[in-house]
């Protein structure tokens, strides 16, 4: 590949294009197999270790728009260096994934089937005993090649130059995310007083046990809620998400470039999704025909990305239509997902009878992630931080989740419950940014902003504006606010 910077960034969409549309045909279930080899070796030269100094180099010596560019395109080749140089590691670990299987009670079932077994398990002793099995799974066979990958990645940043894997993310995101999580250990000790209140009523109906009573086996079942299934029914699923954007203006079958994807087939991934193989041109939105209260909300959170993707400006580079910082589409995503949980909505749109019970649930489900999350950013900022001892941190994490989540957390996971990139940054900020958006439109437009077709005219403003702008940059420029965490504090303990 010659080198310049506009055949790097030609070459870098045709890539995302061609794996995008591959994870696309796979998860959707048009062909078994996922492809993926082939692809990054035609485009190899994108992540070699050359690739990431010379765009490092040309991002030191720009300013403005230019440097933003490259901070994204930056970024994108880090990604993929560190996928490439552990991408054998992590076909091994997928292929473990797929092939392991754990034993409950002399029943054998696949490893990864245990987590749907578990939520969907009524018998609280039961629970335990299949996490138990696959916690034993995880720890024997699988966190050896974790850490393998952990190590690898953690050396090819300081390699690189960064004192850490912590400081490349955070150089490259452009975020503090030392100081990110200070502000979230400020979030969970000013909800600390008022979680068990809120928790207990939901844990009590869903598991039988308060939270000084459950363990984390329980979670998955509080989470699963089967007692909201039937408020939310299966043959309206679609439906339901077609009438919500018709309310907003949006006709979704007359969106060429959102292509609905309904149809029922034996490898199709059970959860939805969205795949973006071209930005605005291509984007999938996959819903499995199935229902309940949790496939409305992965529509719905899915649905919004596909919103926030479709309607992005096609004239916009291809940094700012495919990278960029994706606390922004979580934010959007977020926006349609909350809607499952909004009374108006839940009334107008499903005909509920008692959206309350819905409402409760979501609160008490939302404060659990939440406080979840802001123990997972201050763990990984140890785990990638340039001291971190590797031995200490699986007792780090038990204890730092235990603590926040109000339950014994199991120390087996802390490798397999963190995403790369210091994803969980966006996840965090973008919850604080949908509230922000959510009051916006409810200030403009009322509380059935979601029937207003000038909120959706609202909102594909926001939308068409892609990632160009980072989460926060982007709340600035529309609202004239800055991101706060302390509302979704009160938002969720006002009582």
């Amino acid at each position: 590949m010659a080198w310049d910077l506009e055949t790097y960034r030609a070459d870098a969409e045709r890539f995302t294009e061609e794996l995008d549309r591959e994870y696309y045909l796979h998860l959707a279930g048009h062909k078994a197999e996922l492809d993926i080899e082939g692809i990054y070796e035609r485009y190899a030269g994108l992540f070699d270790r050359g690739a990431v100094e010379r765009i490092g180099a040309a991002r030191e010596a720009a300013t403005g728009e230019s440097e933003r560019r490259l901070r994204y395109l930056h970024q994108f080749a880090f990604d993929g260096h560190l996928g490439a140089a552990t991408r054998e590691l992590e076909a091994r670990l997928a292929e473990l994934e797929a092939t392991l299987e754990i034993e409950v009670d002399d029943e054998a079932m696949p490893y990864r089937a245990g987590a749907i077994a578990q939520a969907n398990e009524a018998e609280a002793d039961r629970r335990a005993r299949i996490e138990s099995a696959r916690h034993a799974v995880l720890a024997e066979s699988l966190n050896p090649v974790h850490r393998e990958v952990l190590e690898r990645h953690h050396s090819i940043a300081t390699e690189l130059g960064w004192p850490s894997y912590l400081d490349a993310y955070s150089d490259l995101r452009g975020l503090d995310l030392r100081a990110l999580s200070s502000r979230l250990d400020d979030f969970a000790r000013r909800t600390e007083d008022d979680y068990a209140r809120l928790v207990d009523p939901e844990l009590e109906l869903t598991v039988g046990r308060r939270l000084d009573e459950a363990r984390r086996s329980d979670l998955p079942r509080l989470f699963r809620a089967a007692h909201l299934d039937d408020g939310f029914p299966p043959e309206d699923l679609v439906g339901s998400f077609r009438r919500t954007l018709a309310g907003l203006g949006i006709d979704l079958d007359s969106q060429e470039n959102v292509l609905l994807d309904t149809v029922s087939r034996p490898s199709k991934s059970p959860r939805a999704f969205c795949a973006t193989p071209r930005v605005p041109a291509e984007v999938h939105l996959v819903v499995p025909p199935i229902g309940g209260r949790e496939d409305y909300s992965a529509l719905f959170h899915e649905g919004g990305h596909a919103e926030h993707y479709g309607c992005t400006d096609g004239s916009l580079p291809f940094e700012y239509r495919h990278l960029g910082d994706n606390g922004v589409t979580e934010s959007f995503a977020f926006l349609l997902e909350g809607l499952t949980a909004d009374p108006g909505w839940l009334t107008e749109v499903l005909g509920s009878a008692n959206p309350a019970q819905a409402v409760e649930h979501a609160d008490a489900a939302k404060l659990i992630m939440l406080r979840r999350y802001s123990a997972k950013i201050a763990y990984e900022v140890e785990l990638h931080g340039p001291d971190a001892d590797l031995g200490r941190m699986p007792e780090r994490y038990a204890g730092l989740l235990g603590e926040r989540i109000g339950v014994p957390w199991p120390g087996e996971s802390w490798l397999a419950d963190v995403d790369g990139g210091f994803y969980v940054a966006c996840y965090l900020r973008a919850w604080a940014l949908e509230v922000s958006w959510r009051r916006a439109l409810r200030e403009r437009f009322g509380p059935r902003w979601f029937a207003n077709p000038e909120a959706g005219a609202w909102l594909r403003e926001l939308w068409s504006q892609g990632q160009r702008q980072s989460a926060e940059e982007l709340l600035d420029a529309a609202l004239g606010q800055s991101l706060d965490f302390g509302i979704l504090t009160a938002e969720l303990i006002a009582v």
